[in-house]
């Protein structure tokens, strides 16, 4: 095959002679070796090349030469390249064809001189994918340059897809993986992860691979395969359709609007222009869809953007379901035989592949890559389902059936669990049964501290699904509603309408309770796709917050405009993130006066009462508090970035982490200054931030005078049991007696106290 298609030959017949000699030597019962070895032979008599050679993936990063037709046969496995190095290893990293008619210019060209390769010029060199991972590269080689036509690089693509199969499951003398070492000995596995979803989950593992196999590759009528495939997309469309339309979820949330981008995905020309294009090239319909999915899978995992990853498990998920179709099986195989108590576990997942399972039986939910914001992690809080993710490689060493348990608060799983360990976990799910009922029973207790004292406890949200939490937590109100997460899961910047519906959406469900929406906080670890924003070398001290905000003005003030509409005859709340002078408040402000002045001018309705605040998380706003808190209304301290600003610490830094305490005296009495400057100037002060949700250092702020703070929904319950005991007065004076201690934290001594008094921390 030289792939002239002047010819009148099919492109097909070439690779379709090429495949059933293919898998004739595959069928034969010989060893692994030997097959590879009469393979390599066989492409390069079909592609006329004077050198046909596979290197396999193995451990340590390298690609490695497991058979050759026309090198150095002593070479086999001896030549090692690592991945991006030589034209062998570029191929290996980057996932992509390389066809370069002199090999020996290329910059990427690394001389093996055991191999016998100098005399050889033309290279062609294609990956062998596997589930979207490079396995292996497949080359051919020819002494005089030439020029590979595309019918051959696709030709020999094909080829790489059998020999997928081939490597994946034929054992070529790699080591042994983890996986089977684990299953043999079924050892025990503790991991820590992500936490997605709060709870706690015990089960049995169901391993979330609704695959496929694809065992006819090239097709004898391509008409009768595009067919087909047209077919199974108008199937999955209508399936799609049915499925976001029947679903309890359809109606309103952040999870809506993730079901609602995935319909769109289903129905995009792009992707279904691709799969008709593979099925026009010669292949079935289900190699054309595992085809094109493969090359998108390869181009997932190598990227960093996680908005682009969340796209590709969209079509991940679309391939698999359209796979399905295709074979005539419309469920996924996984949903059909639940055990009563379901783990699944998923390398990546949709979001409408959860949905598939039955919910009555599902408990909890692994993901090796996600992340907090991911479209199936937003659907998996909207369904209460316990979910950990950020596990590379989990999946490869569980198998179905193995007890798991899922600690949703911390992240945590544990696989094939001692005993031991599964009583601790059931002692734990029913000693937090009956403190979320102790809980619950405090919801309507007022809150007033052990001598009288009121305070105010708030959640914080980003989620319209999180809304539910105001009844359940028994919190006033919404402390920090973060307006950046409707940004961050939606594919374009969110129109006037969009937003104002959502906000008044958030409104609506807390009813007269207060809600505090921050302006829109994006940059640093917070990345809109669709906004091109500079690469910067530190992020978190960069262009982000108020600062793009009032850079670009107009994005605050649709954002203000919509927020106006949404509280038309009622009290709107706004504040404004990382200021770090008092002069960008006063600006944004402005803006938000010019807005008000606007909608009103235009006979728009407009809120009852408007209070702007500021989030204190710069440490110059220490500074500049009277000025500052003579402009505003109220102001909250966003406690987990003022640390990090004060430490010059990065919280998020494995080294660092635990290095500064947030009970440290300095960090103490930064914040009794801001709790003595509202004092003096008549300002509300509260706080938000991870700080406020920890029982002892709740007792810590109480101590320095703060009496509004805001927290993740589940830590209402206990921080108001603390309170409820706490005498406030007596607390103050312990604090002020520690704020000029020395030393690098004051939480031994805090501990001590919450013991002498009979509160449990």
């Amino acid at each position: 095959m030289n792939g002239n298609t002047q010819s009148g030959v099919p492109p097909a017949a070439g690779p379709r002679m090429l495949l059933r000699r293919l898998r004739e030597i595959m069928a034969r019962p010989d060893s692994a070796q030997t097959r590879l070895d009469q393979i390599v032979v066989l492409i390069a008599a079909n592609m006329v090349a004077e050198v046909c050679s596979v290197y396999v993936a193995v451990p340590g990063d390298q690609v490695e030469l497991f058979a050759t037709e026309g090198l150095k046969r002593s070479a086999v496995h001896q030549t090692r390249l690592k991945l991006g190095e030589g034209l062998v290893g570029t191929i290996a990293a980057d996932a992509t064809p390389l066809a370069l008619s002199d090999a020996q210019s290329h910059p990427a060209f690394a001389f093996r001189p055991e191999t016998g390769e100098e005399t050889y010029h033309s290279f062609l060199g294609v990956p062998v994918l596997h589930s979207g991972r490079t396995i292996g590269v497949l080359v051919v080689q020819n002494v005089s340059p030439r020029t590979y036509t595309e019918d051959e690089i696709e030709a020999l693509q094909i080829t790489a897809m059998v020999i997928a199969e081939t490597l994946a499951t034929g054992n070529f003398g790699t080591a042994p993986t983890a996986a089977a070492t684990d299953h043999g000995q079924k050892l025990s596995l503790h991991r820590l992860g992500l936490s997605l979803t709060d709870g706690i989950a015990l089960g049995y593992a169901v391993l979330h691979e609704p695959r496929v196999v694809v065992d006819v590759i090239i097709s004898d009528d391509v008409e009768y395969e595009a067919g087909r495939l047209n077919t199974a997309l108008a199937e999955l469309r209508l399936s799609v359709d049915v499925m976001l339309a029947s679903s309890d979820l359809a109606l309103g949330g952040e999870h809506h609007d993730v079901l609602e981008a995935y319909r769109m995905f289903a129905h995009d020309q792009s992707w279904s222009g691709k799969l008709e294009e593979a099925v026009r090239s010669g292949l079935t319909a289900e190699a054309a869809v595992e085809r094109v999915q493969n090359e998108m899978r390869a181009r997932m995992l190598r990227q960093t953007n996680p908005y682009l990853r969340e796209r590709f498990h969209d079509l991940d998920d679309l391939a698999r379901r359209l796979l399905r179709h295709l074979a005539g099986k419309t469920t996924a195989p996984a949903a059909e035989d639940l055990p009563e108590d379901a783990i699944v576990i998923a390398r990546n997942m949709g979001p409408a592949e959860l949905l598939d399972y039955d919910r009555s039986r599902l408990r909890g939910l692994i993901i090796e890559d996600t992340s907090l914001t991911s479209h199936v992690a937003i659907v998996a809080r909207a369904l209460g389902v316990a979910a950990v993710g950020g596990f590379e490689g989990l999946a490869d060493r569980i198998e179905p059936g193995d007890a798991i348990i899922v600690d949703g608060e911390s992240g945590e799983v544990y696989i094939r669990p001692d005993l031991d360990v599964v009583s601790a976990f059931s002692d734990k799910v029913r000693f937090r049964a009956r403190q979320q009922a102790q809980y619950a029973a405090l919801r309507k207790v007022s809150s007033v501290s052990r001598e009288g004292t009121p305070f105010t406890l708030d959640i914080n949200s980003g989620l319209l699904v999180d809304l539910p939490n105001l009844d359940d937590s028994g919190a006033a109100g919404i402390g920090l509603f973060r307006t950046e997460l409707q940004f961050m899961i939606a594919s374009r910047f969110p129109r006037f309408e969009e937003q104002r519906r959502h906000y008044r959406a958030v409104l609506d469900a807390a009813g007269d309770r207060p809600v505090v929406f921050r302006s829109l906080d994006i940059g640093s670890d917070k990345v809109l796709p669709y906004l091109r924003r500079p690469q910067e070398d530190n992020p978190a001290l960069g262009w982000r917050a108020l600062r793009m905000a009032l850079d670009r003005p107009g994005l605050l003030k649709l954002q203000m405009r919509a927020l106006i509409s949404a509280s038309a005859g009622r009290h709107l709340r706004v504040m404004f993130p990382l200021v770090a002078d008092a002069y960008e408040f006063g600006e944004a402000k402005a803006l938000f006066e010019q807005e008000m002045a606007r909608t009103k001018t235009r006979g728009g309705p407009v809120p009852d009462k408007v209070s702007l605040g500021v989030m204190i998380e710069v440490p110059s706003l220490l500074w500049q508090l009277d000025h500052l808190l003579n402009d505003v209304d109220f102001a909250s301290v966003g406690s987990n970035d003022l640390i990090q600003f004060m430490f010059a610490s990065d919280r998020g830094h494995p080294r660092l982490s635990q290095r500064y305490d947030t009970l440290n005296p300095s960090f103490m009495r930064a914040l009794r200054k801001v709790v003595e400057a509202g004092e003096r100037m008549g300002v509300p002060i509260s706080l938000c931030g991870e700080m406020a949700g920890r029982p002892l250092e709740a007792l810590a702020l109480v101590g320095l005078g703060f009496r509004h703070i805001s927290m993740a929904p589940a830590s209402v319950g206990p921080v108001k049991a603390v309170f409820l005991e706490t005498d406030f007065q007596d607390i103050e004076l312990f604090m002020a007696s520690l704020l000029d201690r020395p030393g690098p934290t004051i939480r031994p001594q805090l501990v001590e106290y919450a013991a002498r008094h009979g509160i449990e921390v």
